[in-house]
């Protein structure tokens, strides 16, 4: 994905609010379920993860790698992720 496409996601994604949070169970198999069923729905979503901030590093690189996603932007807690969906 190019520059310009991010920055495009990114605007989009300003006035969204999150959509799964992931708190101290961490990341679930249930949550996991969550997150792919709001990507194929909206392919643009906020996932907050309450965690230290290598922790929340980490689990972002893992929800991308299970659910074929990709991390737009992260700010704080909020993650921003992308996964275009082939059926639209």
């Amino acid at each position: 994905m190019n520059p310009i496409q991010k920055k495009k996601l990114k605007a989009q994604a300003h006035s969204l609010n999150p959509v799964v949070m992931i708190g101290q169970a961490g990341l679930t198999e249930a949550v996991i379920k969550e997150i792919n069923l709001a990507l194929d729905t909206h392919e643009l979503i906020k996932v907050k993860i309450r965690a230290e901030r290598d922790d929340r590093k980490i689990i972002s690189e893992q929800i991308c790698s299970q659910t074929l996603s990709e991390q737009i932007q992260s700010i704080g807690q909020i993650a921003v992720l992308y996964r275009k969906n082939p059926k639209k």
